[in-house]
């Protein structure tokens, strides 16, 4: 009995991420208020997005100022409508990346050619290098490209080298549920397995465990769903979420638009500490 108590009062750090900082500005917004807040540690930055701009990366740095207040990552980007930063990047479709599903059977089918995607990961942790004054602080992936093959090959070589202290988002769950439950984590799952392993043998740091990953349907509820995405996480998880306010320049750019607002809602709620509090988890 007294190990069970013990065993309650321990607290497991995770790492709280809010991908798609640089989307928009109202996405932006929001994301920095969880921040302040305290509701949030870590956001990863899309440099590619058409309003990423120095102001908008002063304005997140300016949060850990006096203290550091959050992680700040490069969230690697190599899907439509968002455009390449390196030259001569192929394939693309109307100057653009392909879209998701083509950006896959692409990486599937070895049609990346090598030293055009370490070009371009080099030119996105570059443009990040030049928006913050230092390297990220860890790498993730829009639409997780980052551990697709080829792709997560480039992202893991390119960052040893660019951004040493950095460690990557591996987007692997505690345990691998049954695929009907949640194809979309059981995919990432798969994908993790090489990703991990590769990086072991690169000797670059991933995070233990992953959580987050949900069907984006018009009737999803976040709020029901994140305290089971804390339950068994070990210490240093990473959880990934995607609040902001709706504008006219995150509907022009992506599909997961009033989803965002929900999940901004739930973390700056009154309640949500003492979620995070029921589970054993902090973010401190």
């Amino acid at each position: 009995m007294r190990n069970e108590q013990t065993a309650s009062r321990v607290q497991r750090r995770i790492v709280l991420c809010a991908d798609d900082y640089g989307i928009s500005p109202a996405v932006n917004v929001a994301i920095r208020d969880l921040i302040v807040r305290g509701r949030l540690n870590a956001t990863s930055v899309m440099v590619t997005a058409p309003g990423f701009n120095r102001f908008e990366a002063a304005a997140l740095g300016a949060l850990n100022a006096s203290a550091r207040r959050a992680a700040i990552g490069l969230h690697f980007t190599l899907t439509a409508p968002f455009r390449p930063l390196s030259r001569g990047f192929a394939p693309l479709r109307d100057g653009s990346f392909l879209p998701l599903g083509g950006t896959l059977m692409a990486a599937l089918l070895g049609r990346y050619g090598a030293d055009a995607l370490a070009a371009e990961v080099r030119a996105q942790i570059a443009a990040f290098r030049s928006a913050f004054g230092r390297a990220p602080d860890f790498i993730d992936g829009h639409q997780h490209v980052h551990i697709f093959p080829q792709v997560g090959e480039a992202v893991l070589t390119v960052a040893k080298e660019e951004a040493p202290g950095a460690w990557l988002r591996q987007c692997g769950r505690v345990t691998t549920a049954a695929p009907w439950t949640n194809p979309k984590a059981f995919l990432l799952d798969v994908l993790s397995r090489r990703f991990r392993e590769r990086a072991a043998a690169l000797g670059v740091r991933t995070n233990p465990a992953f959580a987050g990953a949900y069907a984006f349907r018009d009737d999803a509820d976040f709020a029901a769903m994140f305290p089971g995405f804390l339950d068994g996480l070990p210490d240093g998880s990473v959880v990934m979420c995607h609040p902001g306010f709706v504008d006219d320049e995150l509907k022009r750019l992506d599909p997961l638009t009033t989803l965002r607002e929900r999940e901004y809602a739930f973390l700056g709620a009154d309640a949500f500490p003492a979620v995070l509090a029921s589970r054993g988890v902090t973010l401190a």
